[in-house]
């Protein structure tokens, strides 16, 4: 199985890196560094999967792919 796409890019509001996972409504976390983003972002992504087996949901296979423009 494919692995969930991240995003991860600064918030100059949030004054810090903010990391999703499109694939997974309200996935999201926030460090300083986009290294901490990424591993508080792996963090969430656990918790969600888990509550969603729990609570009987449906778990969405990993479609998302961001749309890459190359100039030149």
């Amino acid at each position: 199985m494919k692995d969930y796409h991240i995003n991860i890019f600064y918030s100059k509001e949030d004054e810090g890196y903010i990391a999703d996972i499109p694939d997974l409504k309200f996935c999201s976390a926030w460090g300083e560094t986009p290294e901490e983003a990424l591993r508080e972002v792996m963090i969430a992504k656990a918790a969600w999967l888990e509550a969603a087996s729990i609570e009987g949901k449906v778990i969405p296979q990993p479609k998302y792919r961001p749309i890459i423009y190359q100039f030149g």
